[in-house]
């Protein structure tokens, strides 16, 4: 198709430049609002198009060239050209937007986003691994941007060191393999002292692969999983390795955990979440808080740290049981724990139908619909909302406010995933 030119007038939700053509929304990624761009459209839809930049004719001064040499071919990231406090502004002008869109709600005190380190903060990932046969070798990375292929991956600059230079050789290790065309996935978790690496295989390792595997246990700091069904077919390549252990060194905790269990992503921003989620709470000294959605104890135990006592209810009998256990080594009997699949009505269940003086709730991206009967009858003056997903929450913010009598006090961004689309936001909620 031929070349067009048009100004950038806006950002979508998916980090494209928005610009307008012949009536329509034209959608160009890796353009910034206020350049103007040479677009060639590559898709037509009735009611937008789609469109690749061809070149930038007027730069944004908000511009920045992406660090990562994978930038615009692997699908991890999404926003590298765009500085990283013009990101921060797009993620909390989403939030508010989507709040006063959805939720028809303003907070009262929009709060400072809470940000750090831009590179090397990401201790969770998923990569996929593939044979490729044309290449004659195998790749690992996220997914690519614009195809469901694995992209070819040197290095990832997002990922927490040593997880950031363990690419290639990762590559290499499957790549020598015997099964090497059946190892589709690898889940990462980069603690305090160990990388743990749960690679998928789809057909048993050989003697030979096992001792490969134990060779490159032995030269990178890494501790190796297998995994070949489900979350409860996961064993270690080596037996008593112990726990997998994260801290929370503002609230002298040691959070242990299994190697596909869910913990926030970014260190720094969790620290500082919970500090921010404690401080919004108030006078939690002498309180009875709930923790909805509590999976291993994130916010509850830093919460029993300081309340009287914390219930802390979580859908994944696993998380539970490790919550529990958590509880028990940090030295903390005031946190008990309860299974409850909380996308149903729990309004009967006995933890429910006590009273608490506050709430804090880090749903998933679904949202907590079905919960928010149960905060209003609580009784609690304050409910402090974590979201990964600022639609989901605008949802429940108009609920609790129009239905349940709340006032949205506070609310603000959380850049968990810088140079990605994603955010995290926390909410306040007053009676």
């Amino acid at each position: 198709m031929q070349s067009e030119e048009a100004e950038i007038v806006d950002l979508s939700a998916e980090g494209h430049g928005v610009a307008k053509l012949d009536g329509k929304a034209v959608f160009v990624a890796d353009a910034l609002p206020g350049e103007r761009v040479l677009l060639r459209r590559t898709r037509r839809r009735p009611n937008y198009d789609e469109a690749v930049l061809v070149a930038v004719r007027q730069p944004s001064g908000e511009r920045v060239a992406a660090a990562c040499p994978h930038f615009g071919v692997c699908g991890g990231c999404a926003l590298q050209h765009l500085a990283p406090p013009a990101q921060v502004a797009f993620k909390q002008a989403q939030l508010l937007e989507n709040l006063e869109r959805t939720g028809r709600v303003t907070p009262q005190t929009v709060l400072d986003p809470l940000t750090g380190p831009v590179w090397n903060y990401r201790r969770r990932a998923r990569l996929g691994a593939k044979y490729v046969l044309r290449k004659q070798r195998v790749v690992v990375g996220f997914r690519e941007r614009s195809a469901p292929y694995v992209a070819d991956l040197g290095e990832c600059r997002v990922l927490a060191s040593p997880a950031d230079r363990l690419i290639e050789p990762l590559a290499g290790l499957i790549q020598g393999l015997s099964i090497a065309n059946r190892v589709p996935q690898v889940e990462l978790a980069v603690t305090d002292e160990v990388s743990a690496l749960v690679l998928r295989v789809l057909s048993p390792p050989t003697d030979s692969d096992l001792e490969q595997l134990r060779a490159f246990e032995a030269a990178w700091p890494v501790r190796l999983y297998l995994q070949s069904g489900g979350p409860d077919s996961i064993v270690p390549l080596l037996e008593g390795g112990g726990a997998l252990h994260y801290s929370l060194p503002d609230h002298d905790l040691q959070m242990a955990f299994q190697p596909t269990d869910f913990v926030q992503v970014n260190a720094r921003i969790n620290e500082a979440m919970i500090g921010q989620a404690i401080r919004l709470l108030g006078a939690v000294a002498g309180a009875t808080v709930l923790d909805l959605y509590s999976g291993l104890g994130n916010f509850s135990l830093p919460l029993a740290r300081v309340a009287r006592q914390v219930v802390g209810v979580e859908g994944d009998p696993g998380l539970v049981e490790r919550a529990r256990g958590n509880a028990q080594d940090n030295g903390l009997g005031n946190a008990s724990f309860h299974v409850a699949d909380l996308s149903k009505d729990c309004s009967d269940l006995p933890w429910a139908g006590r009273g608490y003086d506050g709430v804090l709730l880090d749903p998933p991206r679904a949202g907590a619909e079905q919960v928010l009967g149960v905060i209003a009858a609580s009784g609690a003056s304050r409910v402090v909302y974590v979201s990964c997903n600022p639609g989901t929450l605008a949802s429940d913010a108009g609920r609790l406010v129009h239905e349940h009598g709340f006032r949205l006090a506070a609310a603000g961004i959380m850049d968990m995933f810088p140079h990605t689309i994603h955010s995290e936001a926390m909410a306040l909620f007053e009676r």
